[in-house]
């Protein structure tokens, strides 16, 4: 766990207390402010478990400690000038006394397409490792050629469920194909935010001009 040692903090800026923006460890999304002095902080750090300082009632509380939507310490980390706290953590539930997710009534919903980085990263871990009985271990042991075979069959797999099969199947063959897609650019040295930033740049509206400037010039 990342955390930011106590004597490096600057509590004195605001009368003993730092601003703590809390948020979630998966999905990103920002789900409170609340203010530690110095004994809130140490008790996160022990119990693992946030704690603030209540400035209404003039001391400590544990975040669900009377609603039991806890929220589960992952980092702390302060910024540049030391007086400001964001922490990842993990939500027992709704965070605010209102009942929703977050204290600016947003939803706090994990988006599926950041397992892709998640799924990218265990790959990777992988193919530094090359831990035995791993199905991907293996598919890096017979090479590039065969890593690229296999992008081919699920290539084709998926196209036979795009033209004949159910949406379900067509979804199956997809999550092979981008599987094995994404080990060939790892036995490449290459990743799938590699791929993301190609498409990115295709998305400039200028980009197919300068691709068909750069052709003419060839």
């Amino acid at each position: 766990m990342n955390a930011t040692m106590n004597n490096d903090l600057d509590f004195e800026k605001m009368g003993g207390l730092v601003p703590a923006i809390i948020q979630d460890a998966v999905s990103g999304k920002v789900l409170m402010l609340g203010f530690m002095n110095e004994e809130a902080y140490e008790k996160t750090l022990s119990t693992k478990l946030v704690t603030f300082y209540s400035r209404t009632r003039q001391c400590l509380w544990t975040k669900g400690e009377t609603s039991g939507n806890y929220l589960h310490l992952v980092s702390i980390k302060a910024d540049c000038d030391r007086d400001t706290l964001l922490i990842e953590a993990h939500p027992d539930g709704p965070v605010c006394h209102l009942g929703t997710d977050t204290c600016w009534g947003e939803r706090n919903e994990v988006n599926p397409i950041n397992f892709l980085i998640e799924l990218q990263d265990f790959i990777c871990k992988r193919h530094e490792e090359m831990p035995e009985g791993s199905y991907t271990t293996s598919l890096f042991r017979k090479g590039v050629n065969k890593m690229a075979q296999k992008v081919g069959e699920e290539a084709v797999e998926t196209v036979i469920e795009a033209t004949n099969g159910t949406n379900d199947k067509l979804i199956y063959e997809a999550s092979d194909l981008l599987y094995h897609l994404i080990v060939l650019l790892t036995g490449k040295g290459l990743r799938l935010e590699d791929v993301a930033a190609e498409l990115a740049k295709r998305h400039n509206p200028d980009w197919d001009k300068a691709r068909r400037l750069a052709k003419s010039k060839a």
